[in-house]
Formats: structure tokens, C-alpha cells, sequence
């Protein structure tokens, strides 16, 4: 479990997250979703100690995220971040054994390769594996991170907008591949979506945030409502259910 205590992210008198309260249960896949300015990466950086807490703490599996040693949080979570841009020249390989740094030490062992390569095959990406990051795609190199983060082999995956620069096929594949990485790996998968579609498809569970604090958390089907989610947003947003799922449609 993810306990996040009365965490609050400050900059001078602007106050990003206030006084968050939430356990993100083991297993399954929590979307956090919300307006822009709402505070979900900052939440989500806090509880990957990417960014320092104003207030508060987190632990994950009893284990306080601000004071644990580096190599021992990252065996127990993985993160990736939305901006993920590297100065060298790298194959999708080499990219993707740099999720092992945190077991072996940048020393690859057979088992670790094993790894790597169980990783890039989860993603689909064997044609691509030796191919540079650089001549490929936006949506290819998202691909190719997120099979770093799954050969982590961390119990905890964070995600922030694990869509990004994929188009409707692959990004549909992506969630299937992450909403996989729960049912079949024994993943906890916590992401930060902006499409209410594919949380409502893919999650579990379901945290609003909203000017920095929880506005609502549960399953999709309580928290995908046109009242719930049309005062999240401030938009009118109409809810159809399609094939027993809820579908929102957004308008003016």
C-alpha cells in the first residue's frame, strides 16, 4: 500500500498540493485524473521523492519514501516521468537495461538480461531493440520507456501520462499492456491520465484532485457521473454507458 499522510507541495506562498490524505491499496491500476493546475504530477513526483514534501509523508509498504536509502525505494517503485529526454545516444536495449541500474549496479548479470529482454518482448519491441531512440518515433521511444520502468520489476509503477505522443491504436495498447502488467504481473499500477475514457475503461480505482486537494476517489462506475465529473472540470460532460462502460462525451 501507498499511504500518503497529509502531504502539501509549496512554491514561496503558491500552495500546489494541500494537505493530501489518501492509501492507494496493492494491486490494480489507480488513475488520477483532474483539471490542469490540479496538482496530479506534483502528487505523483512527491511520492516518487522526485520533488521534496512541503509537508506530510508517504510511505510505500511501511518504507518512508523522504528517508529510505535510493537503491532500496527504487527496488520497491519505478517511475516515469512525462518529460523523458536523454543526452546520449542510446538503443532501445540500452535504454531499457538501465532499469536493472538498481539490482545490479550498471554490471549486467545473465539474470538481468533475462529481464531486458522479457521487457521489450512485453512491449512488443523486438524489432526495434537495437534500433537508436533517435530514429524512432515519439510514440515508439514512449513504448521503450515504459518497458524500462516494467524491467524495474518493482512492485509499485508510476506513470505520468504514460500516453503521451501515442495515437488512438497505441495508446489503447499501452493501457492494455499496463492494465496486463496489474493482472498478470502483480503490478500497482498508479498513472496520471487526462483521458476520463481510459480510466473509466482500464482503472480500478479513480482519485479526482482538484486546486491541489481530493475532490472525489473511487471505482469508475461512482466516479464516472455527468454531475461528479461535470463540476471536476467545469464543463458540461454528458455519461453514456457502450457495451456495460461508461463513455464520457465532452461539449459546450
Amino acid at each position: 500500500m501507498i499511504d500518503i499522510q497529509n502531504v502539501s507541495k509549496r512554491y514561496g506562498d503558491s500552495v500546489v498540493v494541500d494537505g493530501v490524505t489518501l492509501a492507494l491499496p496493492a494491486g490494480g491500476v489507480t488513475a488520477i485524473i483532474g483539471p490542469n493546475g490540479a496538482g496530479k504530477s506534483t502528487l505523483l513526483s512527491m511520492i516518487s521523492r522526485l520533488l521534496p514534501l512541503s509537508e506530510g509523508r508517504v510511505l510505500v509498504e511501511g518504507l518512508d519514501v523522504a528517508r529510505a536509502d535510493s537503491r532500496e525505494l527504487a527496488r520497491r517503485q519505478a517511475i516515469l516521468r512525462q518529460d523523458n529526454h536523454l543526452p546520449l545516444r542510446l538503443t532501445v536495449r540500452d535504454l531499457v537495461a538501465f532499469g536493472r541500474y538498481p539490482h545490479s549496479g550498471g554490471r549486467l548479470t545473465l539474470q538481468d538480461k533475462e529481464h531486458v529482454d522479457r521487457a521489450i518482448d512485453y512491449l512488443e519491441l523486438e524489432p526495434l531493440a537495437d534500433r537508436y531512440l533517435d530514429e524512432m518515433s515519439g510514440g515508439q521511444r514512449q513504448r521503450a520507456f515504459v518497458a524500462m520502468v516494467l524491467c524495474q520489476d518493482t512492485r509499485y509503477v508510476l506513470l505520468d501520462e504514460p500516453l503521451n505522443s501515442l495515437d488512438m491504436k497505441h495508446a489503447v495498447a499501452m493501457m492494455g499492456t499496463l492494465r496486463r502488467a496489474a493482472d498478470e504481473l502483480g503490478k500497482t499500477v498508479v498513472l496520471v491520465l487526462h483521458d476520463i475514457n481510459f480510466a473509466s475503461c482500464y482503472a480500478d480505482r479513480i482519485v479526482a484532485l482538484k486546486q491541489g486537494r481530493v475532490a472525489c476517489q473511487g471505482a469508475p462506475a461512482e466516479l464516472v457521473r455527468a454531475e461528479v465529473l461535470s463540476a471536476l472540470y467545469a464543463l458540461p460532460i454528458a455519461v453514456h454507458e457502450i457495451d456495460g462502460r461508461r463513455i464520457c462525451v465532452y461539449y459546450r
